[in-house]
């Protein structure tokens, strides 16, 4: 079945670093766009990067543009989010997901299968 497990979450001061990974099994992962999500508390979950299939193409919100980078390694079948120069406002659970159809901007709504996520807590 497909599963996608994410790491490496955790606590880190403003303007820290963090490496979330999420490891997929259960389909060929090489032939799957991917996306990171996320959702704060009291807010809807939004996409936050996304790449395509052979990791030619990547896509970021306006607001982490500069600070995160999404890669995949489909040899490991994982796709990875560096985070750098946290902000307090970055904090949420962050969930990665395989998009089913569409495109990487609109995945939130056309992605089937997902992580249980993982905490990213930025403290100021």
């Amino acid at each position: 079945q497909v599963q996608l497990v994410e790491s490496g979450g955790g606590l880190v001061q403003a303007g820290g670093s963090l490496r979330i990974s999420c490891a997929a099994s259960g389909f060929t992962f090489s032939l799957y766009d991917m996306g990171w999500f996320r959702q704060a508390p009291g807010k809807e979950r939004e996409i936050v990067a996304g790449i395509t299939w052979s990791g030619d193409n990547t896509y970021y919100i306006d607001s982490v543009k500069g600070r995160f980078t999404i890669s995949r390694d489909n040899a490991k079948n994982t796709v990875y989010l560096q985070m750098n120069s946290l902000k307090p406002e970055d904090t949420a659970v962050y969930y990665c997901a395989r998009k089913r159809f569409g495109t990487i901007a609109t995945m939130v709504h056309s992605a089937d299968y997902w992580g249980q996520g993982t905490q990213v807590t930025v403290s100021s």
